[in-house]
């Protein structure tokens, strides 16, 4: 690898002239950017031609590899007939259309209504402005406040990284008033000692309904939740979770958005993880898989009610006064018809449930790793977290950044991995098959190996 000082190489112009974000900087500086050329299946490479398995599929989002021709070619035609347009002023491309019938037929919902963005954090965002706009026009303007979790990742404009319940939103003076975040469901990590996973879910659904009654329902328009938290470190729900909070939440007429940017479209073995976890939402908010990751898109799904009273809304205005430049750009919705064809109908969804079960199980063998703490996971997302101490799950003290340093010895053994906190998270893409997932597995074990060494050293 180039070092980052070394005169007119593509690191040193990336170190001068591009603001990384969420990237870790003495890495940066110590080992310089990674600088890629092309991808070839589920394969990058970089300006120095080292290949590299990329076990994050892009950033949860690239899960048909990099060079599907069918989507390529639908890119292309899509291109040549009609480049561009917006969706302002009622007027809109037909693919905008054609995919905004697909996302109903393929939602929970019988019908509804869809709104398009350029990205999850859009998404999320416009999916608030609905509710405070639905609210008051209804005569409750006080229906404000919103609901997420400690840990959660919604985005990252001003409201969705107030929903996001992650420490790093301090620095920008977030999240904005009328933001709150309720427990994380996280029971290995926040589990009490001598409690069992069915009281541990009582006790989340209990603070949840305390919460709620100490702000005021009156005051709450509605509750965000991921079904598997993805960048909170792949955090799937302690058991019965989501049907102890449900019937809080109706009991108290808030609504439920699934936000489903990470798992929607597949990740956790079913088309929407909402569908996995028995999850009876009022919206979805939908991104990545959309295009697998080919185009900037996102969309936010009303299902029947929500439509209704999102509509009855805009017209006492005579208009929804919300849109982006790109919202339904024809090219991204030509892009997210061919994806969700792809993954539904030409196996890829079915492969992920297939493959899934030997995912799990080398994951879970990594537990044993002698700095193996929790192996979690679902369908095809899973997290290792890492401990100083197995026995007291002791982390290790952040400044020796070690899931930092695994990502960086599974870089030197060319795989691509992603640390979060203690953990280090795998999401391939959906083409994965078992020799695939064992050259990834190995490579990570080997990485495991060097960075134990490395901290008895």
């Amino acid at each position: 690898m180039n070092k980052p000082h070394e005169p007119n190489s593509w690191e040193a112009r990336a170190m001068a002239n591009v603001m990384a974000g969420f990237t870790d900087f003495p890495t940066l500086h110590e080992r310089g950017p990674m600088i890629l050329t092309h991808g070839k299946g589920v394969r990058l490479y970089d300006t120095a031609g080292r290949d590299y398995l990329d076990a994050n599929s892009g950033l949860w989002n690239v899960v048909c590899g990099w060079d599907h021709e069918g989507l390529i070619e639908a890119m292309v035609a899509q291109t040549r007939r009609f480049p561009a347009y917006h969706a302002f002023f009622g007027r809109m491309a037909d693919t905008s259309v054609e995919l905004s019938e697909k996302l109903i037929e393929v939602s929970p919902f019988a019908t509804g209504r869809v709104f398009f963005t350029n990205s999850g954090s859009e998404a999320n965002d416009t999916m608030v402005k609905m509710l405070w706009m639905m609210n008051r026009a209804e005569g409750k303007p006080e229906r404000r406040k919103i609901i997420t979790r400690i840990n959660s990742y919604h985005g990252v404009t001003a409201v969705s990284a107030s929903m996001t319940g992650k420490p790093y939103n301090e620095h920008f003076g977030l999240p904005l008033p009328g933001f709150l975040h309720a427990d994380c469901p996280h029971y290995w990590r926040f589990g009490e000692e001598g409690e069992s996973e069915a009281e541990f879910t009582a006790r989340m659904a209990r603070n949840l309904e305390e919460l709620i009654e100490r702000e005021g329902p009156e005051t709450i328009a509605g509750f965000f939740a991921e079904p598997v938290m993805g960048a909170g470190g792949v955090i799937p729900p302690s058991k019965g979770y989501f049907e102890a909070i449900q019937p809080v939440l109706k009991r108290h007429g808030i609504p439920f958005i699934s936000d489903e940017v990470i798992c929607g479209f597949g990740r956790t073995g079913a088309v929407w993880g909402a569908e996995t976890y028995g999850i009876e939402p009022d919206a979805i908010i939908a991104s990545k898989a959309l295009t697998c990751g080919f185009m900037p898109l996102g969309a936010v799904i009303l299902g029947d009610a929500f439509a209704e009273r999102m509509q009855a809304a805009a017209e006492k205005i005579e208009e929804f006064p919300h849109g982006f430049t790109s919202s339904g750009h024809p090219v991204a919705c030509a892009v997210g018809l061919k994806a969700i064809e792809i993954i539904l109908e030409e196996g890829l969804l079915a492969n992920v449930r297939m493959i899934s079960p030997y995912f799990m199980k080398r994951l879970n063998a990594l537990a044993d790793h002698p700095l193996g703490g929790e192996a979690r996971g679902i369908g095809l997302m899973g997290a290792l977290e890492v401990v100083a101490e197995k026995a007291t799950k002791t982390p290790f003290d952040g400044a020796l950044s070690v899931s930092e340093r695994i990502a960086n010895a599974c870089l030197d053994q060319g795989l691509i991995c992603r640390p979060l906190g203690q953990a280090v998270v795998l999401c391939p893409p959906f083409i994965m098959d078992e020799t695939l997932l064992d050259e990834m597995f190995d490579k990570l074990e080997t990485a495991l190996d060097k960075v134990a060494e490395g901290l008895k050293a």
